[in-house]
């Protein structure tokens, strides 16, 4: 009997259009344009890298929201492998090899590489981040209007920026579309975009190679300089440290700064003071959630945008239901939209309220608190609040704590680099550790499972008898 061939390249393809819109250009160039699709077998997807330490931090980074993604799209629990290739190999033979460079090597040719990709892409912009493509709502009137105001006459007025506010709400988009109005008024204007985890890893390898000037003349000699989620330099003294000079030499000379941050800059409790006072300086301004009329519009203009056709019954739906923020209600659009293109079938009420039941329920969800979980866990174990939340790292503490972090996860949409603030101020990476250490464990330990699921319905018995 012939082998069946089953063909994922659609859905891979799909995942890919959903990544490269959650992730920054900078991140995505770096991690996800050498990643290619080779070939699938029944539940198995095949994608080949340029090497190994490529494919270990693919791994390490990216594995599970990948599964993730592909899982939706195909409705199986889908397993993913990577196979090494060479860029030669890519385009003459189809034979594995291994690379002769060594990490540090192949981590210096991917920045590289990213930094020609992005040069190329005129300012390292989203094209899509405009200003028309913004949908305007009370939620997010007042910073839609200062980032304008900003884009219109640079260094004038509100020098600094901060805008503030929850995942998914528009920042990026924001900050991104003075950029892209800035360049297409004044081609030669010297603007510089970047993350401020870019911005860190910039100076360390700056440092490393003894290039510590070339990247102070870098950000100091710009004209306009954006830095996303600055939130990210708690806890990183000497990155701190070199913005908080690059902060004062462009202001001194009345050169425009827009940053962003997942939360006012006064909760930053690991910012030098002296840095946060430069933030604090000029305008803050937050986003918040925006209310049922705007996220109609803001999914009926994707819609458009995408030029598909969405029942108005299933856009009042997905309005109702996902409350969160604007990278939920694009992830729920796009599934739909997927699902359409990818099985032929036009969207109906019943078909959305199935492809995104589990959207709802996360949703639904929303209202826990940290503190919640931290209660019902340390109850579970034992323990207290302030035992999940001290810095001892006993196992009969460290493990609740994980669960209690996973959980907060899973139940809440905070972000990593807040529930690490609630559990002691840890770094945000802390939290990713204990994420993937649960998601390890349980696939493998069915009692896990068991517990967890046992303290979610005890999560929710807490909700409901503090109503």
């Amino acid at each position: 009997m012939n082998k069946v061939e089953w063909d994922y390249e659609p859905f891979w393809s799909e995942a890919v259009a959903q990544i490269r819109n959650h992730l920054s250009d900078q991140e995505y160039s770096m991690w996800f344009a050498s990643i290619f699709y080779e070939s699938s077998d029944n539940q198995t997807i095949v994608l080949s890298v340029p090497s190994a330490f490529y494919r270990d931090q693919i791994c390490k980074r990216y594995y599970q929201y990948i599964k993730q993604l592909l899982d939706e799209l195909t409705g199986c629990d889908m397993k993913i492998e990577f196979m090494i290739k060479s860029q030669s190999q890519k385009t003459n033979s189809d034979k594995e090899t291994t690379s002769s460079s060594t990490g540090e090597e192949e981590y210096q040719d991917i920045q590289q590489s990213t930094q020609i990709i992005n040069r190329k892409k005129n300012g390292e912009f989203n094209p899509d981040y405009t200003f028309e493509n913004f949908i305007i709502g009370d939620n997010s009137s007042f910073a839609y209007n200062a980032c304008l105001a900003i884009a219109k006459n640079p260094g004038a007025s509100y020098n600094p920026c901060l805008i503030y506010g929850g995942v998914g709400l528009g920042k990026t988009h924001l900050i991104q579309s003075i950029g892209n109005y800035i360049l297409s008024k004044e081609k030669n204007i010297h603007i510089s975009y970047v993350t401020a985890e870019t911005f860190t890893n910039e100076f360390i390898q700056s440092i490393g190679e003894g290039k510590n000037h070339q990247f102070k003349n870098k950000y100091r000699k710009v004209d306009i300089l954006l830095v996303d989620d600055i939130h990210f330099l708690q806890n990183k003294n000497q990155t701190q440290e070199e913005l908080f000079h690059t902060f004062n030499a462009l202001y001194d000379s009345n050169r425009q700064m827009v940053f962003t941050c997942d939360r006012p800059v006064s909760e930053l409790k690991e910012l030098t003071a002296r840095l946060r006072s430069r933030f604090e300086r000029g305008l803050n301004v937050d986003l918040q959630p925006p209310d049922y009329e705007t996220r109609s519009a803001i999914l009926k203009k994707k819609c458009e945008l995408q030029n598909f056709s969405m029942p108005n019954e299933v856009i009042e739906y997905i309005s109702s239901t996902i409350t969160s923020n604007v990278r939920d209600l694009e992830s729920s659009l796009t599934k739909l939209i997927a699902y359409s293109r990818l099985l032929g079938k036009e969207i109906t009420l019943p078909i959305a309220k199935e492809q995104l039941k589990d959207s709802y329920s996360i949703q639904s969800n929303q209202s826990f608190t940290i503190d919640t979980i931290q209660k019902v866990v340390g109850e579970y174990f034992n323990l207290s609040s302030i035992d999940l939340k001290s810095k001892k790292r006993t196992k009969a503490i460290a493990f609740p704590r994980q669960v209690a972090m996973y959980l907060s996860r899973k139940l809440t949409d905070y972000s990593t680099t807040e529930i690490g603030y609630e559990f002691g101020g840890r770094d945000h990476s802390t939290v990713m550790h204990a994420c993937q250490r649960i998601e390890s464990r349980l696939q493998s330990d069915p009692m896990l499972e068991g517990n967890i699921q046992r303290l979610i319905r005890q999560i929710k018995e807490h909700k409901k008898h503090n109503r």
